[in-house]
């Protein structure tokens, strides 16, 4: 999962890309980049680690230029290494720099492609290169000295019809323009705005409308799938479909985990999906547990605040907080390495005994996914003084791995991969376990809104993929690179190649 951002405006952008990146640092804290465009010139500093670390002064006075595109990355595939931190650059034809969110599922396939058809040479494991050499490929066949934004058009529609999977996309045409696409069901987030100076208007493009809010931009829509957004540098915006056969199928895992909850993505507010998914939680705990002797509702801070506290006003049930986060260590389900997890929930988390000594408390997360965190919040509760410990999921079991940019863990790594609910509860350690039912999220998510929304990628929960093209074969090669043991391996030879590189200095 990643954040990207791009602005075309009429004073330097360094300072605006910064900013978006630091509200967008939530999608990614492996590494950020940003790229600028200054003239003919391109300026793009980029590194392993957070953005506040990233950048510093010189760095950002480097970074020149009114036009510019920025990311954060989580590494989907791959390792944490340098060489994949984004935007990526090629330089044919006029010098494109490219970020991009999701994963491409025939990846394998369009490497070889590119090597033997394009004559393109990939240089890294990731995705996003071969996405972003596609699309210069693309322009690239047209043979024209200069472009306007129906070339674009046409190249996009090259990448869609070569390309599968999840992904949305920013990229910059050196001089020219900057640029927002989207897969053609919706799967990845992105959305543009602008904001009105006295020298003109301003465009920006964005993952969750939460960077325009906080940039002071005013959302004008979502990118629609398949949808391509083309900003000159002289604040021109063109829009065009680019999918022969688009469908709205956003992934629901951003309204349950990763998106912010002031953002709005395909016009739902991810803070009212939220707030119903506890309220229909909570009735179906007075469905299937009607005689519960929960005493309080706690939220595991922070993304399981807004559907904890529904469903205690729907119990009719006190709500306390519990638990006190440490702001300063990161999201613990995309941290990478099982190790650095299990480490950083105590670290991130301290308990208030006098929340849970003598009470039934009823636990409140987001989701379940490896369980191994939940466990370990469980004894926490239990420690403090807890008499039972309850433990609610604002989302199904989580049974399935996701293909489309979320790194989820290999399938035998998920807590509810091959259990039942009963088995779940046992691992983690609580009393009783009470998950979402599909349907109730997926009607949580989608009620009361205008949004072209008709369906949702729910693939995790359903091992239903919406682009069609996941089989077995896929998720069994899925499962041998994924799984924490590969990982560990592509982390040690990156460790072991800069280790080389430096005695070497």
């Amino acid at each position: 999962m990643c954040g990207i951002a791009g602005i075309v405006s009429y004073e330097p952008v360094n300072q605006k890309l910064y900013d978006a990146l630091l509200v967008l640092q939530h999608r990614g804290q492996d590494a950020a980049g940003i790229v600028t465009c200054e003239g003919s010139s391109l300026h793009l500093h980029k590194d392993n680690g957070l953005a506040r670390d990233v950048f510093g002064a010189e760095d950002m006075l480097n970074l020149r230029g009114r036009m510019g595109i920025a990311h954060v990355r989580y590494p989907t595939a791959g390792c944490s290494s340098s060489a994949e931190a984004q935007p990526f650059y090629v330089n044919s034809p006029y010098g494109i720099t490219l970020a991009h969110n999701g994963n491409l599922t025939n990846a394998v396939e369009l490497k070889k492609e590119l090597y033997v058809t394009d004559l393109r040479h990939i240089n890294t494991e990731s995705d996003s290169e071969i996405l972003l050499n596609v699309f210069a490929h693309e322009l690239h066949v047209q043979h024209k000295l200069r472009i306007d934004s129906n070339d674009i058009f046409k190249a996009v529609e090259g990448v869609h019809r070569r390309c599968r999977g999840g992904y949305a996309a920013v990229a910059m045409i050196t001089g020219y323009c900057i640029i927002g696409f989207r897969d053609p069901n919706g799967i990845r987030p992105a959305c543009y705005g602008k904001r009105v100076t006295e020298e003109g208007t301003e465009y920006m493009i964005a993952s969750e409308s939460v960077a325009l809010d906080t940039l002071g931009f005013e959302r004008i829509a979502d990118i629609a799938p398949g949808e391509c957004v083309v900003i000159t540098k002289n604040g021109e915006i063109f829009r065009q479909q680019c999918a022969r056969n688009p469908k709205h199928a956003p992934c629901i895992f951003e309204y349950v985990y990763f998106a912010r909850p002031d953002s709005i993505i395909d016009d739902i507010f991810v803070y009212k999906a939220r707030h119903r998914m506890g309220k229909k939680l909570g009735k179906r705990i007075r469905q299937v547990w009607p005689d519960h002797d929960i005493d309080v509702v706690i939220p595991i801070p922070d993304t399981s605040r807004t559907a904890a506290l529904s469903l205690a006003q729907s119990l009719k049930l006190s709500y306390a907080e519990g638990f006190i986060k440490n702001r300063y260590i990161g999201r613990t389900f995309i941290m990478p390495g099982q190790q650095a997890r299990k480490k950083s929930v105590r670290q991130k988390l301290n308990a208030i005994d006098l929340e849970f000594k003598g009470k039934n408390v009823l636990l409140v997360d987001d989701s379940i996914v490896r369980g191994t965190t939940s466990r370990q919040i469980v004894q926490m509760a239990r420690d403090m003084g807890a008499k039972k410990v309850y433990f609610a999921s604002a989302a199904p079991p989580v049974r399935y791995p996701n293909v489309y940019g979320i790194d989820m863990p290999a399938a035998s790594e998920l807590v509810a991969h091959g259990r039942t609910e009963q088995e779940v509860a046992d691992y983690i350690g609580c009393d009783r376990l009470i998950y979402q039912q599909l349907d109730d999220l997926i009607n949580a998510v989608q009620k009361k809104t205008r949004s072209p929304v008709t369906r949702f990628d729910t693939s995790v929960f359903s091992g239903e993929y919406v682009t069609g093209d996941v089989n077995e074969a896929y998720l069994d090669e899925l499962e041998s690179c994924r799984n924490d043991a590969a990982k560990q391996e592509r982390e040690t030879q990156a460790g072991n190649v800069i280790d080389l590189h430096n005695h070497g200095r």
